[in-house]
C-alpha cells in the first residue's frame, strides 16, 4: 500500500509498486483529465506535479510518488489564470494535449514568474501538440506573467511564502 497526497487529499493505492502513477490516477481515482499520449515519457500530454514540480506519469512508477505530494490538472484552483488564458488565446484545438501543457506552464510560472520568449519556448520544449498551436501556448503563458503572481499558489497553502518567492523571483523584495 503506498500512501501520498493527491490534489491535497491524503489517499492510498494498492496498485503494484511498478504500476504507472497515470494509472492510479485515471483508473483507481477516476481523474480523467491526465491524458495519456506516448507511454514512454516524451509527448507531455500525462504531466501531473510532483512535490510542484512537472513530471511525466506515464513512465513515473507509483513506488516513487509514496509520501509526495501530487497534483493533478483537477487540482488547479477553479479558473486558474492559464485555463483562462488558454480559453481567451483560443489555444485548444482537439484538447488532448492541453492538460498536460497547462501543469508545465503552471509549474514555469511557479518556479519563474516572468519568464522571457525564450524560457517559456524552452520550458514547453517537452510538451508536443498535434495541432501546431505553439505560438498560442507561448502567448496564454506570457499573458499570465504579466499579470499578478497569484498562478504560483496552487502547490502550497502557505500562500504569503509562495507571493514573497514569486516577487523574489521578480527581483522586488
Amino acid at each position: 500500500m503506498i500512501e501520498f497526497s493527491l490534489n491535497g487529499k491524503k489517499i492510498t493505492s494498492d496498485a503494484e509498486a511498478d504500476t504507472p502513477l497515470l494509472w492510479v490516477i485515471r483508473d483507481e481515482f477516476g481523474l480523467k483529465g491526465t491524458k495519456f499520449g506516448c507511454g514512454i515519457a516524451m509527448c507531455g500530454a500525462c504531466t501531473v506535479h510532483l512535490n510542484g514540480s512537472p513530471v511525466r506519469s506515464c513512465s513515473l512508477p507509483i513506488s516513487v510518488v509514496a509520501n509526495a505530494d501530487i497534483r493533478t490538472i483537477e487540482g488547479l484552483e477553479d479558473q486558474h489564470p492559464l485555463q483562462k488564458a488558454w480559453v481567451e488565446h483560443q489555444v485548444p484545438q482537439c484538447g488532448y494535449c492541453q492538460s498536460g501543457q497547462i501543469m508545465q506552464a503552471a509549474a514555469l510560472l511557479a518556479t519563474n514568474a516572468n519568464p522571457s520568449e525564450d524560457e517559456i519556448v524552452d520550458y514547453m520544449s517537452g510538451n508536443l501538440c498535434r495541432c501546431m498551436t505553439y505560438s498560442r501556448i507561448k502567448a496564454a503563458i506570457q499573458e499570465v506573467a504579466t499579470q499578478s503572481d497569484s498562478v504560483v499558489q496552487i502547490y502550497n497553502p502557505n500562500k504569503e511564502v509562495q507571493k514573497t518567492e514569486a516577487k523574489r523571483t521578480q527581483g522586488v523584495s
